[in-house]
């Protein structure tokens, strides 16, 4: 397999790696460290799950809507700089998600083996010098569809792209090897649709205006979010830069009453249980507005 000048060794051949040690090149299924790593990776309940919680908090993170404002990383005031940040930030997600220590030279231990956990909201990962030959989690983010899909690879400098690399020696990894000799950890996974990007930009626009103030900013976003769950970085993002906004928040009730809408708030088990009888899973922080049987009093 090539691209340009590169041309892949395979399972069997002698790693180009001198610096690491004369090895051979193993295919996954006769890496013994690498199948002691996927076994206690895939010990744990849900990985696409904790994955997708630590790559909405990386995001949330960049974003720092509760300062900004801002919600979208696709949009154009949130700097390509910004968006490459979401892989650095998320290695700490990770660990934090799966409570793993960080453990030098590379990111963490599995199975007392060390990994280096990367993330890319492009097409490919730069792998570092002192992660050449070593074990590698590589996380894609597929910002424009919302999805995400994650490998555990050897990432063999034989495997690697761009020759020498950058000044810091990191190079890419070949799409072939990622292809033919990682092992998918799991398939593409959504992330969650943050509520405000379903506005139209006439609905955006007056929901994220200075004026007129937060209440009423709140009372029209919950009309137009209408049985969507709203978490809690939605509620700080709208009162960006203003006091209290989960408490300006919970004051609208009367208001979305007189429209014909409930507030429920997840902080509250019994409301929990209402939105549940409604099929709508609602976290400890996630707020939702429903249209009740009844009407609001009933709630």
């Amino acid at each position: 397999m090539s691209r340009g000048r590169l041309i892949l060794q395979e399972p069997g051949d002698i790693c180009s790696n001198a610096e690491g040690g004369e090895h051979v090149l193993q295919a996954p299924g006769e890496d013994t460290e690498l199948q002691a790593v996927l076994a206690e990776l895939r010990s744990y309940d849900d990985i696409a799950g904790l994955y997708t919680r630590a790559i909405a908090n990386s995001v949330d993170y960049v974003l720092d809507g509760a300062r900004t404002g801002r919600y979208n990383l696709l949009s154009p005031d949130v700097h390509p700089g910004e968006k490459a940040s979401v892989g650095a930030k998320l290695e700490y997600e990770v660990l934090r998600a799966f409570c793993l220590p960080k453990v030098p030279p590379l990111d963490t231990v599995l199975a007392g083996i060390p990994v280096d956990i990367k993330a890319t909201v492009g097409a490919n990962w730069t792998i570092p010098v002192e992660a050449q030959c070593q074990l590698c989690i590589c996380t894609q983010i597929g910002l424009g569809r919302g999805r995400h899909r994650s490998w555990l690879v050897r990432a063999h400098r034989s495997w690697l792209y761009r020759g020498t690399g950058n000044r810091d020696g990191k190079r890419g990894l070949a799409a072939h090897a990622r292809e033919h000799w990682s092992v998918p950890l799991y398939d593409w996974t959504p992330l969650p649709v943050n509520p405000l990007t379903l506005l139209t930009p006439e609905q955006a626009g007056k929901v994220l205006a200075k004026r007129p103030g937060q209440e009423q900013r709140f009372t029209m976003m919950f009309n137009y979010l209408e049985g969507l769950v709203v978490p809690r970085s939605v509620i700080t993002t709208v009162g960006a830069g203003n006091h209290d906004p989960l408490r300006r928040a919970r004051n609208i009730r009367a208001r979305l009453a007189r429209d014909g809408l409930t507030l429920l708030c997840g902080k509250f088990p019994d409301q929990r249980d209402l939105a549940a009888t409604h099929k709508i899973t609602l976290g400890p922080e996630d707020w939702v507005a429903l249209r009740m049987e009844g009407g609001p009093e009933h709630a």
